[in-house]
C-alpha cells in the first residue's frame, strides 16, 4: 500500500516539474516569437499570455515558481529573455521590471483563479495580471532611464506609459484570450497536479 502511495507521490512530483519546465520553456519561447520588435524599448512578446496562463493553469504557487525558475535560467546567462538576452546584467535593464512582474502576476493570477473559478473570474484575473505587468514594468523603465540609464531627450513618466499604448491593445487581446483558454484547460491540467 505506502510502496503505491509513494509511486503515486512521485508521479505527481515529477508531473508538476515537468510543468514548471514547460512554462519556463514557453515564456523563452514567447520572449522571442518577435525578438526584435521593440517599440520605445519595449519588445513585443508573448510572455504576459504564457505569464498569465502559468498562473491560471499551475496555480498561485507553482505558477509563481515556474517564472522564478524561468528568470534565474536567464540570469544564470541562458538567452532566454527578449532579444535573446541574459546574464546577470540584465538586472539593471530597462525592461528587467517586467521579468520580476512576471513573478507576481503568475501568483496573483493563480490566487484569483483559484477563488474565482468561472470564465468571467478567470479572465478578471487573466485583466489584473496585466495589470501588474504593466505597473510594475513601466515603473521601473522609468525609475531605470531616469536613475542608471541615459533617458531619451525629454524623457518623462508620461512617455514611458505612452510607449505601452503599442503593446497595450495586443496584450488586451491575448489576456482574455488566456482567461478563455485557461478556463477550458484548467480542469485538464488539475487532474495531474
Amino acid at each position: 500500500m505506502s510502496t503505491t502511495v509513494s509511486r503515486t507521490a512521485n508521479h505527481t512530483r515529477t508531473l508538476k516539474l515537468v510543468h514548471i519546465a514547460m512554462f519556463s520553456a514557453l515564456m523563452a519561447i514567447g520572449a522571442n516569437i518577435s525578438a526584435f520588435l521593440i517599440i520605445g524599448g519595449v519588445p513585443i512578446t508573448l510572455q504576459t499570455f504564457f505569464a498569465i496562463l502559468a498562473g491560471i493553469l499551475l496555480g498561485s504557487r507553482m505558477g509563481a515558481f515556474a517564472m522564478i525558475v524561468y528568470t534565474f535560467i536567464g540570469l544564470a546567462g541562458a538567452p532566454v529573455f527578449a532579444q535573446f538576452s541574459g546574464g546577470m546584467d540584465t538586472l539593471i535593464s530597462p525592461t528587467f521590471g517586467f521579468v520580476i512582474s512576471f513573478i507576481l502576476l503568475a501568483y496573483a493570477v493563480g490566487f484569483i483563479a483559484e477563488k474565482f473559478l468561472s470564465r468571467k473570474g478567470f479572465i478578471a484575473a487573466a485583466l489584473a495580471g496585466l495589470f501588474i505587468n504593466y505597473f510594475v514594468g513601466t515603473n521601473w523603465m522609468y525609475a531605470a532611464y531616469k536613475l542608471w540609464f541615459a533617458a531619451p531627450e525629454g524623457f518623462t513618466y508620461q512617455m514611458a506609459w505612452a510607449w505601452m499604448a503599442a503593446p497595450l491593445p495586443k496584450d488586451l487581446i491575448l489576456s482574455v484570450l488566456a482567461g478563455v483558454f485557461g478556463y477550458r484547460l484548467r480542469p485538464i491540467i488539475q487532474k495531474y497536479l
